[in-house]
């Protein structure tokens, strides 16, 4: 059995925790390959040292003092080293650092150096091989991820590799110049590996015993949802709930490998398991609850507008001519309703209702703002009676007034849009009758 598995920055933020993470890999001899990512933060009053980077990069290159924040940087790892007694100097790689620094070798180059140190650190303490990710993960000139020749060259660098530490988070280009993935990218670099290998199991370790039904902040200690499918995910991610970075999820959904989310310090949790369908029925009729706040709405009144061919295309080209893409667009036999985001539409704004005017001549236009949208989710409410009337009924006894409803094919999702103000009531009042009142 092989398994992948990613450690998060809070994780690895001190010898403390490296020593947790140790014991977690040598508690299963499946845990050959080692994803991790750069020292998070020790407290809340610390620093992240993907940002100290960044400062450190940002006034070498400007020809600013930078040598107290590589100090400090340097210190980081150092007391990691020390903590954990291992015969590790870093020298050469600061020197490195420093120099490429000065010599502007890009932000990229910069942030990837927290995860490289931390690698050279975790393969020293578990006796494992280090592979630069450099040289298996592969970037097109644009900075585009290259998939296929990524895959190729790391199933081949690793298949005579026991057991090896792959730092997460970057690649390279083909000229050598390094590329980050967005933040949050170690997630991608070990679902990456994870395919390569052909891995068992994909394990995400972070501070959170998985992916929870609520926001903790809107909901006190949010029941842990035990089994969600590749699609839930998604919905319930694009609404902004998340603990893994959106682009993990596709590597690994092809080859059907199951991805698990663990916190480090609890090990013994289960966490969540995702993973592309399954038979196990949900434990509660829902999924999860995920929501945002911020978007305003464009309603349109037109008669005959469902016997009017193209209508729906011409007011869309308008939004799309100002570059703005549209969350949702329910809509009635002589109604149609786009809903925005807020911030992406106020500039635009006027131009937007003169060149809506323009194309389709409406009756009436009208708008509303500050709309938040809450998404229930689950594919436990295909098979029950009754939800959406179980959604609403709560939100009714909760005097929240419901501005918008939007239902998906699949049934499995509910969008729901209310006023700003009610937004966490909402979400209250809809786990309160889906989870507390079904556990």
């Amino acid at each position: 059995m092989k398994k992948v598995v990613k450690f998060g920055g809070s994780s690895l933020a001190s010898a403390r925790q490296f020593k947790k993470v140790g014991d977690i890999i040598r508690g299963d001899k499946a845990r050959r390959y080692v994803v991790p990512s750069a020292p998070g933060k020790r407290n809340d009053k610390d620093e992240k040292v993907t940002d100290m980077l960044y400062q450190c990069y940002d006034a070498a290159s400007e020809g600013r003092s930078y040598k107290k924040i590589l100090e400090k940087i340097r210190s980081r790892y150092e007391e990691i080293i020390e903590g954990l007694d291992i015969n590790l100097s870093l020298e050469h790689e600061f020197a490195n650092i420093e120099e490429n620094f000065v010599n502007k070798a890009g932000r990229d180059y910069a942030a990837s150096r927290g995860e490289y140190l931390n690698g050279m650190i975790m393969a020293a303490y578990l006796g494992y091989e280090f592979i630069d990710a450099a040289q298996v993960i592969f970037f097109d000139g644009e900075g585009n991820f290259e998939p296929d020749t990524t895959n190729q060259e790391l199933k081949e660098r690793l298949e005579h590799v026991e057991r090896a530490v792959i730092p997460g988070f970057y690649g390279s280009k083909h000229d050598g110049t390094i590329k980050t993935f967005s933040r949050g990218g170690s997630d991608v670099t070990g679902s990456i590996v994870a395919k390569a290998i052909h891995a068992d199991m994909y394990e995400n370790w972070t501070d959170v015993s998985g992916f929870l039904v609520a926001d903790p902040r809107v909901i006190k200690n949010p029941e842990v949802i035990e089994t969600i499918t590749y699609k839930e995910l998604r919905e319930l991610a694009y609404m902004g709930a998340s603990v893994l970075h959106e682009d993990a999820i596709f590597p690994v959904r092809r080859e059907g490998i199951p991805i698990n989310i663990r916190n480090t310090n609890r090990p013994d949790d289960k966490g969540t398991l995702i993973v592309e369908s399954t038979v196990r029925k949900p434990r509660y009729t829902i999924t999860g609850i995920a929501g945002k706040k911020g978007f305003c709405s464009i309603n349109i009144e037109k008669a005959m507008m469902n016997a009017e061919v193209g209508f729906g295309r011409k007011v869309l080209e308008v939004f799309e001519h100002f570059g703005i893409s549209f969350e949702h667009m329910p809509s009635g036999i002589d109604t149609m309703t786009v809903l925005v985001h807020q911030s992406e539409f106020e500039e635009y704004e006027q131009s937007v209702i003169a060149g809506i005017h323009r194309a389709v001549e409406p009756d009436f236009l009208e708008m509303e703002s500050d709309l938040a949208l809450v998404a229930v989710v689950g594919r436990g409410m295909k098979a029950s009676r009754g939800t959406a009337g179980r959604i609403f009924s709560a939100l009714a006894h909760a005097r929240i007034n419901v501005k918008m409803i939007d239902q998906g094919s699949s049934e499995l999702n509910i969008i729901i849009g209310v006023k700003n103000s009610d937004f966490e009531a909402s979400i209250k009042a809809i786990y309160d009758i889906f989870v507390s009142a079904e556990m």
